[in-house]
């Protein structure tokens, strides 16, 4: 007899990129004929992934247990909602220009008046989100949630004891790590079926303020302010959060977040859905032809701020894999500067470009994704039904034994 797994998805961060890992779960929700939600126990990712995962696990308004959403519907929700959310705006170099430039010599206030802090209205965002989302709590989703934010204000430190120590000490420290200049928080929600020795609780927080935390990506929108109840320390817990995007990848979420949870008598399954590779190698000379604003500058396509977000995925990876196995892992991902014949032209790297021709050849490379890698989707289908079966004969065996128990207790 085989041991049971548990699946856990993790979906990459990626603006408008998000479009990909939609149309991925769209193809496997065709094949298997079930919703996601119904066939993984745990989802995780940052930013434009987090919008997903929420929105896969939001509970549907007249059917208890069943998801409101399809992975179809939030291809359909980056179409409609793209342009709205990242509007077209000719004058985005010039203004980063300008205001570098203000932050390096001028200081003079009133341009910082005249230049968003946060490059896109987050009004839009937050339209979008709060029409996905609703007023739904975070508690509320149908199967275990974790989204990653990163708390600037560094005041939510999910361990606040040592030597002694209580939330109102000057030093906060968590095994000799001092808690000032901010962290990286995962908010988790875990429902009955994960291992949690400390009956964790989720904390009292909408999940649409989970979600535009975490995807307040640095440079494109502002800093997203919020409070929750912590029912875990009776306190409240203040969050000043960006985009979850700048620590977490499938490794490091591994790690922090999903190994802890993982029940003792289960075998874990990761199926993380990317939206594309935007890292490349490049020479020395043309490293140091940038300069040191260079690697920062969007016209390069910011290949210093690429190879941070890619470092510690690239150090980890193998480790990661050996770890998990190969036959528990399925990565559908690739670079968005392969050499693609079979459709002309290659989609942009940038989050934020959401015209309607790159809205298609976003789509077309999710396609291409599909197809190079379909034997392995079909066998992730395969293993994400079994689970589904496994659940439900399980949920039947409790219903039995439930009604076995409320019978003899009549008696």
């Amino acid at each position: 007899m085989s041991q049971k797994r548990f699946i856990t998805v993790y979906n990459y961060g990626g603006g408008i990129r998000g479009i990909i890992p939609a149309a991925l779960m769209a193809e496997i929700e065709r094949r298997t004929d079930l919703r996601m939600a119904q066939m993984v126990d745990m989802f995780t990712g940052p930013s434009t992934g987090s919008i997903l995962n929420a929105a896969l696990t939001r509970p549907h308004r007249r059917r208890p247990g069943i998801s409101q959403y399809k992975a179809r519907h939030m291809i359909r929700f980056y179409e409609r909602e793209g342009r709205n959310i990242f509007p077209i705006d000719r004058f985005r170099d010039f203004r980063g220009l300008i205001h570098d430039f203000n932050n390096r010599t001028m200081k003079i206030g009133t341009l910082s008046r005249l230049f968003r802090h946060g490059h896109y209205s987050p009004a839009n965002l937050s339209k979008a989100l709060y029409q996905l989302l609703g007023d739904a709590k975070l508690e509320d989703a149908i199967t275990s949630l974790i989204i990653p934010t990163y708390n600037i204000a560094g005041t939510a430190l999910e361990v606040l004891e040592e030597a002694g120590e209580t939330a109102d000490s000057p030093a906060r420290t968590m095994n000799n790590f001092y808690d000032h200049g901010g962290r990286a928080v995962w908010i988790r929600h875990l429902t009955g079926n994960v291992h949690n020795p400390k009956h964790h609780k989720t904390i009292d927080v909408s999940t649409y303020d989970a979600v535009m935390a975490s995807c307040a990506a640095p440079t494109y929108f502002p800093c997203h302010e919020f409070s929750a109840y912590d029912p875990n320390v009776n306190l409240m817990r203040h969050y000043h959060a960006i985009d979850g995007s700048i620590f977490d990848n499938p490794c490091i979420s591994y790690h922090g977040a999903i190994r802890p949870h993982v029940p003792q008598n289960q075998t874990l399954t990761m199926l993380a859905f990317g939206t594309g590779y935007t890292h490349k190698s490049m020479t020395k000379e043309e490293w140091n032809q940038f300069g040191a604003l260079g690697v920062v500058d969007p016209v390069n396509d910011y290949p210093l701020i690429n190879i941070f977000f890619h470092a510690s995925e690239s150090a980890l990876m193998q480790a990661f894999a050996e770890e998990i196995g190969d036959d528990n892992l399925f990565i559908f991902n690739k670079s968005i500067y392969d050499d693609m014949n079979i459709y002309s032209g290659l989609p942009s790297t940038q989050i934020d470009d959401a015209s309607p021709s790159n809205m298609e050849k976003l789509k077309k490379f999710a396609n291409a994704i599909i197809e190079e890698q379909d034997n392995k989707l079909d066998e992730a289908c395969h293993i994400l039904v079994q689970n589904y079966e496994e659940k439900q004969k399980i949920e039947k065996e409790e219903g039995f034994f439930e009604a076995l128990r409320k019978n003899f207790f009549w008696q």
